[in-house]
């Protein structure tokens, strides 16, 4: 068996065909993910009746990081799992409200992590997107799956 795939109910649905978790074995795969909102708005996110954008970095990140801990229980795992993070930001001018936020969640025991700079994301309110990998050995009759 090459693993599950799932979608979580209650979060945001995926913008294309695939899933929000998929376990292979020991390790549990979280798709990117945003701070994105089951109505689709934007946690982070908001617009004044002119249209004018306020797009705060801490914000999203700790939605981000809140979604990826819901999407995670549903696989029975948690963010102290979490070995491995990739954060995609759209600037690089947006690292210290992430950084600060993210080290409320982790420090230098925790995950490897990577961090770069991306053109764009799916959304033009997105500034952040994470996915990361979490190791969760089965246990029990779920071993031999």
């Amino acid at each position: 068996m090459t693993g599950d795939a799932f979608l979580v109910t209650g979060k945001a649905p995926p913008r294309g065909r695939f899933p929000h978790v998929k376990r292979a074995g020991d390790f549990v795969f979280v798709s990117g993910t945003s701070s994105r909102r089951p109505d689709g708005t934007f946690a982070g996110a908001s617009a004044d009746p002119m249209g004018v954008t306020d797009l705060d970095i801490r914000a999203q990140t700790r939605a981000v990081i809140e979604n990826i801990r819901d999407l995670l229980g549903a696989a029975g795992a948690d963010l102290r799992d979490i070995v491995s993070i990739t954060t995609y930001l759209v600037s690089m001018n947006d690292f210290g409200g992430y950084n600060e936020v993210y080290g409320e969640y982790f420090d230098e025991t925790g995950p490897a992590r990577t961090t770069v700079a991306v053109h764009q994301l799916p959304h033009p309110h997105l500034l952040i997107e994470i996915s990361c990998v979490a190791h969760v050995p089965r246990t029990g009759k779920d071993a031999g799956a």
